[in-house]
């Protein structure tokens, strides 16, 4: 009996992976981020974490939602010239764009949802963290801004 509820489970285990890849739909890892602002605020994200090839080209294309206190940062494992566009993202997003300290650097904000236009770092940076479109402005989070906490995955 416990061999047939245990194959039950793994056959649903396989059903569910499956249903999500067929459906376009990407699994992250997910974690608490802290960004510390020039005011002394400091502002709490859940981030879901784009490490891999595969997670950093899936990104948060097809997403139509995403809660204010939300976001994902993407990790490019060395600080390079970073390119990111919004192919296939219906979400306007604001981008931070961050060096290996931590220092957030430029932020493109309101990005065009579903466009191919490139959006430079304009300098190397290691990490990007994609918030919805004008929350960063919102928070008073702007160049020189921090992540203090959750850059690497927990």
């Amino acid at each position: 009996m416990k061999s047939v509820i245990k194959g039950a489970f793994v056959a649903l285990f396989f059903i569910l992976t499956l249903g999500a890849a067929f459906a376009g739909e990407m699994v992250f890892k997910t974690g608490k981020g802290v960004i510390a602002d020039q005011r002394g605020g400091r502002h709490v994200l859940q981030l879901e974490y784009a490490s891999s090839d595969e997670e950093r080209a899936h990104g948060l294309m097809g997403r139509t939602t995403m809660a204010k206190d939300h976001g994902m940062i993407f990790d490019f494992g060395t600080s390079r010239d970073v390119m990111m566009w919004m192919k296939n993202t219906p979400l306007p997003l604001d981008m931070l764009f961050i060096d290996e300290q931590g220092v957030i650097r430029t932020i493109a904000a309101n990005t065009k949802p579903f466009s191919e236009d490139i959006i430079p770092s304009e300098g190397k940076v290691r990490y990007v963290i994609e918030l919805n479109g004008g929350r960063a402005a919102a928070l008073g989070i702007g160049p020189g801004s921090r992540v203090v906490e959750g850059l690497k995955l927990p």
